[in-house]
């Protein structure tokens, strides 16, 4: 265990120099307006080239540096909340295997590189989420492997489709080929890609159930890597689905996901997956603004989301390992005289996530929801985003009341309190960034600042929403307004909106009588028929007259003079 714990903080420290080493470097390139293409041609087949390409630039130098930043403090942490853990060296191999494929995925403007990191994310993730070997760790890890499985197809579609190109370095053919039909299609093979990365609908139900893996694989994947992978993908192949219908199908979708995990979020009782559920409505929030075309604004929110958001997962996995491993925030209250620390960084972390003024969450989500006001969008999708953003508040404001206000309703004799120092170590280094990362950035990405002049109500909308959604979640937690829709009036409604739209039932449910119709005619093709008249009879029917010619070969003498014996007796007798 001790050579676990060093060999974490070594680990720790060669990732944050290595951050901070890419920082500066998208720093200097930002400043410089440097962009550095490396290109290696490995062999060409028919007329196409297979090069390993290495994209560096600002963007992706910057986002490799929030992902190891956000990876080494993960590290540091998992070696106290792993500590029991027979096998916590696997665990630590599994997260830099999982760093490694995000890093590859990121500097890739080529498809099949970008296939490469993209498997290895969905590989690495289905180890993690199964990593406590169980029937539930295994069904979320069977769930997240499938739904995963479907934009790995989408990609294998498009670099099949752009084989007559002679490349597959993308960016080489968006504008000339903009108004093809086979750039056209590729673009709605990668949207649909990113989507179901994205956990957006109808890929959403694998998010929540991803929760079955360890906390500190919760802070790393659904933060900053694996989620984000498909938001990062869409950033980068925006000009193949901006202002076409695409666009427009995205922004729908986006929205409804927003709505739906900002709406579930407030009827759900476990720990982790209200956190899922607002990493869903996140998700949404930079879908949404990417089908404006607004590239920046969506990667701002999504570096600064995966700060705050990988805190409050730490946070949370600190509390349930603090109360034995209990995720029902109903059993739990009045934390803040236990375990002081943990809930102040559990509350900063909240008010990120609901964008109070100047945290890290303001900047993007204010900015964000400005933007939206002087695009040319509709009233109902306008309501139903500034709606969303209410719920987020709504949720969160409730998460808090659950865990800081109401009574503990817990074991009567128990222990708990801060003495997880490493972890609150990890915790307090990612507060600091977390309320300061957010105008840091802006002033590192925007260097010209925004003025966005629009009119006084729609200004203020934003904190009008914030405090009506504050008082919607305060009302509801207090009155436990939820829960007497348990009853038997009101049981549908809430099982209905707690089970997010019954839509795991649907992902379950369809793929089931394909798979099960797969499964019969594997074993009646490959397993059956196939197997009786193919390879193996073919096998066998050869070793049977193989050994038959063995046994006359080896018996030739006592067979000759068998028949000469028969052949007489026949002859005496006639």
């Amino acid at each position: 265990m001790l050579f676990m714990y060093s060999l974490c903080n070594i680990l720790m420290i060669y990732l944050l120099i290595i951050s901070f080493f890419f920082f500066s470097l998208g720093f200097y390139f930002i400043m410089n307006s440097l962009v550095y293409f490396i290109e290696y041609e490995l062999f060409m087949f028919n007329g196409s080239q297979i090069v390993m390409t290495l994209l560096f630039d600002w963007m992706s130098l910057i986002f490799m540096s929030f992902v190891l930043f956000i990876s080494s403090l993960i590290i540091y942490y998992s070696s106290e909340y792993m500590l029991n853990d027979k096998f916590i060296n696997r665990f630590v191999i599994l997260l830099l295997m999982f760093i490694f494929s995000m890093m590859f995925m990121i500097i890739s403007p080529n498809l099949i590189s970008i296939l490469l990191g993209w498997d290895g994310l969905g590989l690495v993730s289905y180890c993690l989420v199964i990593y406590y070997q169980n029937v539930k760790s295994f069904n979320a890890g069977m769930i997240t492997a499938l739904s995963n499985r479907v934009g790995d197809s989408m990609l294998l579609m498009s670099i099949a489709w752009m084989f007559s190109y002679g490349s597959w370095n993308y960016f080489m053919y968006i504008d000339f080929f903009s108004m093809s039909f086979d750039i056209k299609l590729i673009g709605t093979l990668i949207v649909i890609a990113g989507m179901t990365k994205s956990a957006q609908i109808p890929f959403s139900p694998w998010l929540p159930s991803a929760m079955a893996a360890p906390t500190p694989v919760s802070s790393l994947v659904h933060s900053s890597t694996l989620v984000t992978a498909g938001v990062y993908l869409l950033i980068r192949f925006n000009p193949l689905y901006n202002n076409s219908y695409l666009s427009s199908i995205l922004l729908f979708i986006s929205l409804t996901t927003m709505f739906m995990s900002g709406f579930c979020a407030n009827f759900e009782f476990d720990l982790k997956k209200i956190i899922a559920l607002s990493t869903l409505s996140q998700l949404g929030l930079m879908m949404s603004i990417l089908s404006f075309g607004y590239v920046y604004l969506a990667f701002f929110h999504l570096l600064t989301h995966a700060l705050f958001k990988a805190l409050l997962f730490m946070c949370s996995g600190v509390v349930i390992h603090s109360v034995k491993d209990c995720q029902d925030i109903r059993y739990l209250g009045n934390l803040f005289f236990q375990m002081p620390l943990t809930c102040a960084c559990f509350c900063i972390a909240s008010l990120c996530l609901c964008g109070m003024p100047f945290l890290s969450g303001f900047y993007s989500k204010d900015l964000i929801l400005e933007f939206y006001s002087m695009g040319y969008s509709n009233l109902f999708s306008y309501f139903i985003f500034y709606f969303s953003t209410g719920l987020t508040v709504s949720y969160s404001i409730r998460l808090i009341y659950y865990l800081v206000v109401k009574d503990f309703s817990f074991f009567s004799y128990h222990y708990v309190s801060d003495d997880n120092l490493i972890m609150l170590k990890s915790m307090f280094v990612m507060v600091f960034f977390s309320i300061l990362g957010g105008s840091s950035l802006m002033w590192i990405l925007f260097p010209t600042p925004y003025l966005v002049v629009i009119p006084f109500i729609l200004k203020f909308m934003v904190i009008f929403v914030c405090f009506l959604g504050f008082w919607a979640g305060y009302l509801t937690s207090k009155y436990n307004l939820f829960d007497f829709m348990l009853n038997i009036s009101y049981k549908g409604i809430f099982m209905y909106s707690g089970m997010m739209w019954f839509m795991p039932y649907i992902t379950i449910k369809f793929p089931y009588y394909y798979l099960f119709l797969g499964l019969n005619v594997n074993k009646s093709t490959d397993f059956g028929w196939f197997e009786l008249f193919g390879g193996q009879g073919l096998f066998n029917i050869l070793s049977f007259l193989s050994n038959k010619n063995q046994f006359v070969q080896n018996n030739l003498f006592n067979l000759f003079f068998m028949i000469i014996s028969f052949w007489f007796i026949f002859i005496f007798l006639i």
